[in-house]
């Protein structure tokens, strides 16, 4: 089971009582980039440019998502920053729609996928890092539900994020979808936690690591139970066929994790090194 103490103050930007106000700002950043995508259509890449532009989920902390300044932040992103000045690329940080993540990719508007990204049941369909971090799907519920195990899902309406790897994580799991009363895809995480906030879903099968970053941050009233649904690992993930860059961030990664870069930005987020390149 994943632990996290002693999390840097300066991290504590994402509240609870913030959800509607970052969820709306979320949309409105996101959507006119995500329609913008198929007009920048480009066979080369950024990088080749001098810059390095990273694809992430800006509802998905605390990988990526918005602080209260307005400003992107988060793990990854602190990661994938190291990793552009470490090449020498000016670093920039593009909001996406989920769901649009493979148009966006093979559009040229991104360069990568870096945002808690899995590559369980993806491993042919980019060209990845290897991973650096590892995670489980889980089960978020409200600490005064009856829901103690998965076998208590039996006729619960259930939410999960669209295109996400706890949907893929349900769907190769066809007896326990089966068992739900309702599954419900939302578009973002943050939607899903007001669901179940307000009793409008009785759980979210969704990432431990940004679970268990949500209830700690916001002091909500949920708890993740201790029986997980699937095991998985998080890397970068490229277009297929993009090696030189694939390559290039993979040696600075590996740099990072020798120099303790890595582990450092690690304990900044979780107070520990939860990263897994070593």
């Amino acid at each position: 089971m994943i632990k996290y103490a002693g999390v840097n103050n300066r991290k504590k930007v994402y509240v609870m009582k913030k959800l509607l106000t970052i969820a709306l700002a979320a949309t409105m950043l996101v959507m006119p980039l995500a329609g913008c995508a198929a007009e920048s259509s480009t066979d080369e890449s950024s990088a080749s440019n001098g810059k390095f532009v990273v694809g992430f989920d800006a509802e998905f902390p605390p990988m990526g998502f918005i602080a209260e300044d307005g400003s992107y932040t988060g793990f990854d992103l602190d990661l994938a920053a190291e990793v552009a000045d470490r090449l020498g690329l000016e670093f920039v940080a593009q909001p996406i729609a989920w769901d649009s993540k493979d148009q966006e990719l093979s559009s040229g508007n991104i360069d990568c996928i870096w945002n808690g990204f899995t590559i369980s049941g993806r491993e042919n369909e980019y060209t990845w890092t290897e991973a650096y971090m590892a995670n489980n799907q889980v089960v978020v519920v409200n600490a005064d539900s009856d829901i103690a195990s998965l076998d208590d899902l039996s006729g619960a309406v259930v939410a999960v994020q669209k295109d996400s790897s706890g949907l893929a994580a349900l769907e190769e799991n066809t007896a326990l979808l089966d068992s739900f009363a309702e599954l419900i895809q939302v578009d973002d995480y943050l939607n899903a936690m007001m669901e179940l906030e307000s009793g409008a879903v009785d759980a979210i099968v969704m990432d431990e690591i940004v679970a268990r970053y949500q209830i700690q941050e916001a002091g909500s009233n949920f708890v993740v139970l201790d029986e997980s649904v699937a095991s998985e690992e998080y890397g970068v993930g490229f277009a297929l066929g993009n090696e030189e860059l694939r390559d290039q961030v993979q040696a600075a990664l590996e740099e990072m994790a020798a120099d303790g870069t890595l582990a450092q930005i690690s304990n900044e987020w979780f107070g520990e090194d939860i990263t897994t390149i070593g």
